[in-house]
């Protein structure tokens, strides 16, 4: 049976949060979590998918994007505001539970979840960030770049660089992704290469250039057919444009709070629950396949099993018959009570 995927809003005190449902109301759960700079769109290719096999599946906007609401400060877009999120739209849903899928920014909000909420996360699954139980922060990450491709002496930062330059030049960051949204998008989303594996990412060198795109405005490069159609491309443009890029750009301003967070999860950060984690082979930005940025979740995860897809960053839209195989096989045999 083919599921139509339909808008609908959930409308708190606090929030309003936007998102994209399909599939049969009273199937299985499953809620996609989008990253930077996304929308529920990004999951295009998994919401009728997983809905014909027998889930309800939910993508909301994110706050920051979409049709969800904005805010002014950068405390705002803190974790815990964006957890407090995800809990009032389960509970708008009339839900105690759900299967929770990350991407980017979105992983944090899924690992976040399962570490704060586990009796409200059946499993969990991520794709490109790692579960990090001290939080996806500089203090975090940093320490665990591979060295053997970003010397420390020239990248101290190693491909977390771009994130610095949010810190310390936040509006002229925020400036050159606003003044061309469609540009950004067409540069952004962009199939993984693998003549880049290997070789430092461009956003270890944001600072050394003077900002992305080396502190000019964005090229004008060709839309990648491979991940963007041209509705998709402007779809993101318009929701960008309208919304700006200040929330979204603030999710990177809250490392301090967001540690801070972590250390309050439950089970000393420890999960039970089923996980999956899908590496990017050729994701160079959240690079997973030599450097360390795995290690802590494989400490930390009672039942981790891991997958690998031949794709860059936007693995769910470069490769998504992969990853939705990926996603349906862990599903069958890791919580096929679940699936019912």
């Amino acid at each position: 049976m083919t599921f139509p995927v339909t808008e609908h809003t959930v409308k708190t005190a606090r929030h309003t949060t936007g998102y994209l449902a399909c599939g049969a109301k009273d199937a299985p759960l499953i809620v996609f979590v989008h990253g930077w700079p996304e929308l529920s769109l990004s999951w295009r290719h998994q919401l009728p998918a997983f809905a014909a096999l027998g889930f309800r599946c939910i993508a909301p906007d994110m706050r920051g994007y979409g049709r969800s609401s904005t805010y002014a400060r950068h405390e705002d877009f803190a974790q815990e505001e964006i957890v407090a999120d995800m809990v009032e739209l389960l509970a708008a849903l009339g839900r105690d539970r759900a299967v929770w899928v990350g991407h980017d920014w979105g992983s944090p909000v899924v690992w976040n979840m399962a570490a704060h909420h586990p009796e409200k996360v059946v499993g969990v699954a991520s794709l490109c960030v790692p579960y990090l139980p001290t939080g996806f922060t500089l203090e975090t990450v940093v320490p665990l770049v591979d060295r053997s491709i970003y010397p420390e002496a020239k990248f101290p930062a190693g491909q977390w660089d771009y994130q610095f330059f949010y810190e310390e030049s936040f509006d002229k960051a925020c400036a050159s992704f606003d003044a061309n949204p469609r540009n950004v998008v067409k540069a952004l989303f962009r199939k993984g290469d693998p003549s880049r594996v290997g070789k430092p990412a461009p956003t270890s060198m944001v600072r050394m250039a003077g900002g992305w795109f080396g502190g000019g405005a964005c090229p004008d490069l060709p839309r990648d057919p491979d991940v963007l159609t041209e509705a998709d491309m402007e779809a993101y443009a318009a929701a960008l444009t309208r919304n700006g890029f200040f929330g979204p750009d603030s999710w990177y301003m809250n490392h301090k709070a967001n540690a801070a967070y972590s250390k309050r999860a439950k089970n000393d950060g420890r999960l039970a629950m089923p996980v999956l984690f899908l590496h990017g082979a050729c994701d160079t930005t959240c690079e997973t396949m030599t450097s360390k940025l795995a290690e802590p979740m494989r400490r930390h995860c009672a039942d981790l099993t891991e997958g690998i897809v031949q794709s860059g960053h936007w693995m769910a839209q470069e490769q998504p018959v992969a990853v939705n195989a990926a996603l349906a096989k862990w599903l069958a045999t890791k919580l096929a009570g679940y699936w019912s």
